[in-house]
């Protein structure tokens, strides 16, 4: 089998490259490296010990895109690529529309070219109406309350209708809820631009030193503690559910959504907690007043990923926080200046 990434060289991307060609998979990574570093991709190789052809290139350059696709003629693409910061996208909604939305129907229009017919897409929880009290099943009402969750929505009714038209095709939409973690190498792992926006990258640049303190914003949620509440998933287990989709798509026609969570909500405050547990380090805060448009609760009903792929998450907060400390402490000042 020969899978088309594209977004390889970012943060989820990588680690599930490592897994596709652990199992001899054969891959094509395509990124423009836009929020994302090539170094990510050679220590991939390093990993897997094993090669792969690489693609420099953005979803948006429609001749570019298709030529890439011409040269590979995958049987399946993973479709990671897009812009992803919901602030940003409040600031810059025209960017995320072209960029996430135009570039994913270039993408269908080049698989059609080359008549690749099975696509995972790397879709998210914030689809999700918001008024909805969680947990989240992938029959609930959608009403993305964000630019950026709007893309990820529109898309999805995109690839439906793609889908549809095609007898042949197999799509597989997953939501993800909060990806954190790194690979247990310390090799890979997240490395946003400028200041985080997730709280995971945040709370490892201050137990690192390079940032002050967290700010947590809001403390009278209903919840245990008062913070606000997340599904986190470890990477490795969410690249594994990739994996899982990409067999999905190879038995079956037609287009399928899965939650990919683990089921469990932590607040702010138990994070940081943990992240003190892993690191022996303290994690100065501050409460700030609550962010417009967060929610108290987010979590994942994952029993259908459970029951139709047979995935399941493996590894808990504890294993989590480890294993972004190890990659922070490796790589302080993430692929920059990396080798």
């Amino acid at each position: 089998m020969h899978v088309f990434v594209t977004g390889g060289a970012g943060f989820i991307g990588s680690h599930t490259l490592v897994q596709l060609l652990r199992q001899n998979i054969q891959v094509t990574a395509f990124d423009n490296y836009s929020n994302s570093s090539p170094i990510a991709l050679a220590r991939v190789k390093r990993l897997a010990q094993s090669d792969f052809s690489i693609v420099e290139g953005d979803i948006c350059d429609q001749a570019g895109l298709r030529a890439a696709m011409q040269a590979a003629k995958p049987d399946a693409v993973i479709h990671f690529a897009g812009l992803k910061a919901v602030g940003e996208s409040a600031e810059k909604p025209l960017a995320y529309y072209r960029n996430n939305i135009a570039g994913s129907i270039s993408l269908l229009e080049a698989m059609d070219c080359v008549g690749c017919r099975n696509i995972v897409f790397s879709s998210s929880a914030t689809v999700y109406d918001p008024v909805k009290q969680p947990p989240f099943t992938e029959e609930d009402p959608l009403g993305a309350a964000s630019t950026y969750g709007r893309t990820k929505q529109f898309i999805e009714e995109i690839i439906r209708d793609w889908s549809a038209a095609n007898p042949e095709a197999s799509a597989v939409i997953l939501r993800y809820f909060n990806p954190v973690g790194a690979h247990a190498s310390g090799e890979i792992g997240e490395d946003p631009v400028g200041i985080p926006n997730n709280l995971m990258p945040f709370i490892s640049k201050v137990a690192q030193g390079s940032l002050p303190q967290l700010q947590v914003f809001g403390e009278d949620y209903a919840t245990t503690d008062g913070t606000g509440a997340r599904d986190y998933i470890h990477v490795e287990d969410l690249a594994s559910a990739h994996l899982a989709a990409l067999g999905y798509t190879d038995q079956n026609k037609g287009c399928e959504t899965f939650n990919i969570g683990t089921g469990r909500a932590t607040t702010v405050l138990e994070m940081v907690r943990a992240f003190e547990k892993a690191t022996g380090k303290s994690i100065p805060y501050t409460i700030a007043d609550r962010r417009a448009g967060d929610v108290s609760t987010t979590v994942a009903d994952v029993s259908k990923a459970t029951r139709v792929l047979g995935w399941k998450a493996k590894y808990d907060i504890d294993a989590m926080c480890q294993s972004s400390w190890n990659w922070q402490s490796r790589n302080p000042r993430g692929y920059d200046n990396a080798g």
